[in-house]
Parts: C-alpha cells; sequence; structure tokens
C-alpha cells in the first residue's frame, strides 16, 4: 500500500510538472497536481474497465509525443557528461532500483486479471504482459539515462530542469514546436494517469481486503477519496521540498518485492505443489481458512538482518554494500527464501491445514 501510494505521488508530481512546463508563470505545479488528481479520481470511479480501456489506448499519443521530442532534441543528445565506467557495484545498484520498480506489479496483477478469459492459456498472459513491460520500460530508461546525461552540457535544459524537473526538461525539448509541443506537454502530462490509475485502484482494494478481516465494511469509493485526499496535499508538499526524498524513499520500500517473491513462488511450487486444484479458492473471505501470514511475514522480517548491511542508498550504505554494491534485493529474496519452508511447515502443521 506503501508502494502504491508512493508511485501515485510521484506520478501526480511529474504530470502537473509538465503541465506546468506549458506556462510557469501562470500554471503553477500545484494547480498541475489538482488537475491531475482529480482526473486520475474521476476514471477510478468508472472501475477497472475504464482503467483498462484508458490504457489500451493511452500510449499511442504518449509514443509520438515522445518520438516529436526526441526528434526536436535528439541533435543536443550527443553532448554527454563524463560517465565513469559501468563498475559491479553499479549493475547491482540499478538492478535493485529496476526490480524494486516492477515486481510491486506481481502484488497487484490479479486486480486487473479479473475479466481476463479463465480459460486462457498462461503462456498467453505471460507472454503479453512480459513484452509489454520490456518494451515499454527499456527503451525509456535508455532514453531517460541519455537526456539525463545531455541536461548539465545544455543550458536551456538545465534551466528547464531546475524549474520544473523531467516535465521542464520536455517542454524544452519541444519548444521549436511552439503550440504543437504544449499540447504534447498536455498528452505526457495525462499519460501518468496510465500508471497512477492503477495504483489508487489497487490501494484502495488492498484497504478494503485488509479491514474486510476485521470486519469492517466501508464501500470503495469511499477509500478513493480519503487516498487522493491524503495524495493530494501530500503531492503539493514533496514537489515543493522532498522529491528526491520520496525517490529515495521508493528505491527502500523497493526491497520488499524479493520478499514477496519468494513467499509466493515456494507456496505454490513447494506447498501447492504447482497445481491450483490445491488452493481452497472458496475460503477467500474467511480469515481462519487461509494461512496466518505469520511465517511469510517472519521470513520477511527476518531476512532484513542481512539486507540493511547489504543496502545502498544515498543516506546510507552498510558494509556489505561498500565493498559488493546495492545486493539487499538479492539477500531479501534468498534469506527469505531460506527461511519461509521450515516457518510454513511448522505454521501448516500448528494449525492443521494451508
Amino acid at each position: 500500500m506503501a508502494t502504491l501510494a508512493g508511485f501515485a505521488i510521484l506520478g501526480c508530481i511529474l504530470g502537473a510538472q509538465a503541465l506546468s512546463a506549458i506556462n510557469p508563470d501562470e500554471l503553477s505545479v500545484n494547480v498541475g497536481i489538482v488537475i491531475i488528481t482529480l482526473i486520475n479520481l474521476i476514471i477510478i470511479f468508472f472501475g477497472s474497465q475504464l482503467i483498462h480501456k484508458f490504457d489500451m489506448f493511452a500510449w499511442f499519443p504518449t509514443l509520438v509525443a515522445i518520438l516529436v521530442a526526441v526528434g526536436c532534441g535528439g541533435n543536443k543528445l550527443h553532448q554527454q557528461v563524463e560517465a565513469a565506467p559501468a563498475s559491479a557495484s553499479a549493475v547491482f545498484n540499478f538492478s535493485a532500483l529496476i526490480a524494486g520498480f516492477y515486481l510491486p506489479w506481481a502484488a497487484i496483477a490479479s486486480d486487473f486479471t479479473t475479466y481476463f478469459d479463465r480459460r486462457s492459456k498462461k503462456a498467453s498472459l505471460l507472454i503479453p504482459s512480459y513484452i509489454g513491460l520490456v518494451t515499454g520500460g527499456i527503451p525509456l530508461m535508455i532514453l531517460g539515462a541519455a537526456i539525463g546525461g545531455a541536461v548539465p552540457n545544455v543550458p536551456a535544459w538545465g534551466d528547464a530542469y531546475n524549474t520544473n524537473s523531467v516535465g521542464g526538461v520536455l517542454g524544452a525539448m519541444l519548444q521549436p514546436t511552439g503550440r504543437f509541443g504544449k499540447f504534447l506537454l498536455v498528452i505526457l502530462s495525462l499519460s501518468v494517469i496510465a500508471n497512477m490509475a492503477g495504483s489508487v485502484y489497487a490501494l484502495t482494494l488492498n484497504c478494503q481486503a485488509l479491514f474486510y478481516l476485521v470486519r469492517i465494511r466501508i464501500p470503495r469509493v469511499a477509500y478513493t477519496i480519503a487516498a487522493t485526499a491524503i495524495i493530494l496535499p501530500v503531492a503539493m508538499k514533496v514537489a515543493a521540498e522532498f522529491l528526491e526524498s520520496l525517490s529515495n524513499f521508493l528505491g527502500i520500500i523497493g526491497y520488499w518485492p524479493a520478499c514477496f517473491v519468494a513467499v509466493v513462488l515456494l507456496e505454490h511450487l513447494v506447498f501447492r505443489k504447482g497445481k491450483a486444484d490445491n488452493y481452497n479458492l472458496s475460503g477467500w473471505d474467511t480469515a481462519k481458512a487461509l494461512p496466518s501470514g505469520i511465517a511469510a511475514l517472519a521470513a520477511a522480517a527476518l531476512s532484513f538482518t542481512l539486507v540493511v548491511p547489504s543496502m545502498s542508498q544515498i543516506w546510507f550504505t552498510g558494509p556489505i554494500a561498500q565493498k559488493t554494491g546495492d545486493i539487499g534485493f538479492e539477500m531479501a529474496f534468498f534469506l527469505t527464501a531460506i527461511l519461509y519452508v521450515p516457518l510454513r511447515m511448522v505454521e501448516t502443521k500448528v494449525r492443521g491445514h494451508f
């Protein structure tokens, strides 16, 4: 839930900065945050099906806007700053960041696959999902690295970045296209909703599931409004002072997906023998019929005895990470996997069922 809220806040800020770059004197980042948040709220009100349809079509105008921006500013991308050669520690650091960004999707994927055909083959779900993540992520990471490497050497881009961060740089790149460039900035600002709407929607479902276990019944729309009411002021505060801190925060909470993936894989392969029939689907809303979660939480928590000394963040670098780079993600995965099996065996023996 913290991950989802963090990504929603970050997306809201980036979209607002792109809007503000259209006319920084007339449209502040805070006004942009309000606009993005309200549009996001409206889309979520219509539910998962509209989010699916929005994502289905939103990528195309976004791609066009990015291609135009590259076409206008691509002649400056060769002005790269001196960069140190890639080291093993740098590769580990970057890998941990990317894994922490992508893998949380695994925890909420089921929120958006409820309308898929149950007769679908596993490959027909896995392959498009994987290709979509790879083709949508890797090229933009490379482009982002190229733009970031040129910002210090292109004065107009540097000034725009200091004013409106990423949105400002995109505005500077699109400046030669005039009003059409401003229109494309609007498209780019709205593109964040494709990620933001899904994050907030899943966040509200998490809230419902959490409080359902303690007999609290509140409509999802109430959680949606409450989440928006929290995201709005926090995004304004973060945009003004703590954007870098928020990025650090997202880097830190990126370690937990390693624990999550280890637990889910071992639960499915070891304890459920890889068969869907070994799950008690009829007890999905009965706490006593579900795993208590104690083994999973204990294994994940204990793994952080090695995760902390193995993490490398701006504010802290552990003694292990000083020599190896950030291997906190790997430590979280392997130590959770090692601990989960015996703890889960004890749990199932005490409770008498999976």
